[in-house]
Formats: structure tokens, C-alpha cells, sequence
């Protein structure tokens, strides 16, 4: 079969090539063309677009690049028509895919969608969008089942594709030794865009003074270059950085600060105690705060439906509360203790769907069969 898989961030490029993968594994003759980035590529499909080209953040940003969207949406179009794929397979990227995915309906194309929209977030009403255009929907967070259910929509729940990359890495590394020097570590993830590493890194490298027993480490984001990290970490002794060992760098690390996304999840199911840090465009936050419904915006917090990890947005992401929170989940044996046992809950529910990329190769083949 010939698949067209569309993903358009970082974390989409991971769980689209494990995935591919496993869609390889069976169907011996898949032809896969793809909008992803460099796993995805390895994993066996064509790469037609990297995500580095996509990544816009935020409403104010998304207007000022609207003509390179609208561009990239009508180039996608005549490309799938190209190709002629048997079936679609839209990740996440809501954006971009739910267009993609109505066009692609009247074009008679069948849809699959693997990982969610976060519509229980905001924007309810894009559920009947997806019930009128997608033929499968694929989600990985458990409540996200109940929701749709209130929607009168079947889904399928095929675990988190987290769940099985970390747990494979960690037995695969389980006795490697720390290459990162002597001293203990603070991981520090402040995303891959850069107009969110320059609101945020600023902000959480500011502690590192405070904590001079620690090397706080930074885990880059691929294709940006050193100049651009060592202009906000000059006059830091105790930081470096790392480039492609974001996953090394957490089985070491005694505490980390992370953005906000995929990385809060994989920080935790590294058993790591973390800070979610957020901090945006002004204009974007508070046109964001009216509409969002939600309590968290980190996923741990979400998938628990309780403050298991401390959330630090916009204001509140400054020195003096890191400092504090910081000084907590490091020193602290009851919060520590508390934290370990939400994360051991949260790795039992993620892993309670089995392997969700085979799961979900198995539901796309299922559908064109």
C-alpha cells in the first residue's frame, strides 16, 4: 500500500517513524512519503518536507507567517494528488492536518488520525470536523477515549508510543555510566523553536547561580545553531550543553526544568522531578488563557487530573519561584516521595494500551483491509 503521513513538530517526527516501522514490518510492499523530519526519513519513508519548515508557535506568530502556511497547505494538496496514496496519516498537528484532512475528504482519500488534537483543550467544536472527516482516530492519552465518547465518536486507544521509547531506552542503557562529569545533574529542556528557547532558557539558566553543586545541562534543539545558546549562557560556570543526548541526559539527571509538551511526559516516565516552565508571546498567552478550558498544561498533570508536578506560566516563571520549587524536589524527601509514586501511576496507565505503535500500524491496516 502506498501511505502519505503527515507530521509537523519534533514529537511527531519520533512516534511517525516508530510508526513507519512498524507499518515496514507488515506490509512488505509500503510505500511511504512523508512531511516529518530525520527519523522519519531513517525509518524508511521519503521525506518531502522537514518539520523545521513548519514550526510556527503561537497566534501572533501564526499571522505573521500565514502566506508561508497558506503555501505550504497548497503544495501538500498537489503533492498527495501525486502520489496517490492508498490511505493518510494525519499526527497531531492540528493546524495544518484538520485542513488537510477536510480537503483530503472530498478528494474521496481515506484518513487516519494518530495522536489527538487536543481538542478537549479548546475548541470542542472541531470534534464534529474530525467525525465528518477522519475515518480513524488513534488516541494515545487515556481520558481522551471518554471524551470522544460525549461525542458520540468511536475511538480507538492504543497506548502512548512514550511509554515503549523510554522503557526500550532505559534497559538498553540501564548500566551505562555518567559521561557527564562528577558533579550531580539539572537537566534543563527549554524546547526547539527558538522563540520559545529565547523567552524561557534566560529565565531558567538565571538559577544556576544559586545552585553552584550542580552542572546544569542543556539539551539543544536540532538544527540551531551553538552561537545561538552561547549568547544566553555566557557567564555561567556550571552550564554546558548537549546536542541528540536529551534521553542520556535524563537518565542522570537529579531534577530538570522543562517547557511545556511532549518533553514533561518523557521527563517523567525517566522517574526525573521536573519544574514545567512556560512563558509565551504576551498577546498569544492572554488570547490563549480566555479560551483554553483546561486545568494543566502539562501532560503528567493532565493524564493524573492533579498538580503531580509544579507548572510555572508567564509570570509566575521567574528566579525566586524556580529557586523555591527547585530547592523542593531536590531537598525534600516527602515531596520527592510523592512525586515518585504519581510517576510509577502515570508509567502504569501509559503502558496499559500495549505497544501503540504496533497498535496503531495494526488499526491502519485493519481499516484498509
Amino acid at each position: 500500500m502506498r501511505y502519505y503521513i503527515i507530521a509537523g513538530e519534533a514529537s511527531g517526527d519520533l512516534h511517525g517513524s516508530n510508526l513507519i516501522k512498524e507499518l515496514h514490518k507488515k506490509d512488505k510492499n509500503a510505500t511511504i512519503q512523508c512531511w516529518g523530519g530525520d527519523l522519519m526519513q531513517a525509518s524508511g519513508a521519503s521525506l518531502v518536507k522537514h518539520y523545521r519548515e513548519l514550526a510556527f508557535m503561537g497566534f501572533t506568530e501564526v499571522i505573521k507567517n500565514l502566506p508561508t502556511i497558506l503555501k505550504n497547505i497548497s503544495f501538500c494538496k498537489k503533492d498527495i494528488i501525486d502520489f496517490k496514496p492508498d490511505v493518510i496519516i494525519l499526527i497531531d498537528y492540528p493546524g495544518f492536518n484538520l485542513r488537510i484532512a477536510k480537503w483530503a475528504k472530498t478528494q474521496g482519500f481515506k484518513i487516519v488520525y494518530y495522536i489527538s488534537p487536543q481538542v478537549w483543550a479548546w475548541k470542542e467544536n472541531r470534534v464534529h470536523d474530525i467525525k465528518k472527516n477522519v475515518d480513524k482516530m488513534l488516541v494515545i492519552l487515556p481520558f481522551e477515549k471518554d471524551f470522544y465518547t460525549k461525542w458520540n465518536y468511536e475511538v480507538e486507544y492504543v497506548g502512548h508510543p512514550l511509554a515503549e521509547v523510554v522503557n526500550h531506552f532505559k534497559e538498553k542503557n540501564k548500566n551505562q555510566p555518567n559521561a557527564f562529569g562528577d558533579k550531580k545533574i539539572i537537566a534543563l529542556l527549554p524546547g526547539s523553536r527558538k522563540q520559545e528557547i529565547t523567552k524561557k532558557l534566560p529565565i531558567m539558566l538565571s538559577v544556576a547561580k544559586h545552585f553552584s553543586e550542580y552542572q546544569f545541562i542543556v539539551a539543544k534543539a536540532p538544527g540551531l545553531d551553538n552561537s545561538f545558546y552561547d549568547d544566553m549562557m555566557r557567564g555561567y560556570d556550571n552550564v554546558s550543553t548537549v546536542s541528540n543526548r536529551t534521553y542520556e541526559l535524563l537518565l542522570h539527571a537529579s531534577a530538570a526544568l522543562v517547557t511545556s509538551g511532549t518533553a514533561t511526559l518523557e521527563t517523567a516516565l525517566f522517574g526525573v522531578p521536573e519544574i514545567i516552565c512556560y512563558k509565551g508571546n504576551n498577546i498569544s498567552y492572554q488570547i490563549a488563557k480566555r479560551l483554553i478550558t483546561i486545568k494543566f498544561i502539562g501532560l503528567v498533570n493532565l493524564i493524573m487530573n492533579k498538580e503531580v508536578v509544579k507548572e510555572l506560566i508567564q509570570n509566575d516563571l521567574n528566579l525566586t519561584n524556580i529557586k523555591n520549587e527547585l530547592d523542593l524536589i531536590l531537598n525534600d524527601a516527602n515531596k520527592k516521595e510523592q512525586i515518585k509514586n504519581d510517576y510509577a501511576a502515570l508509567q502504569t496507565l501509559l503502558s496499559s494500551g500495549g505497544n501503540a505503535s504496533e497498535n496503531a500500524a495494526n488499526a491502519v491496516i485493519k481499516l484498509m483491509s
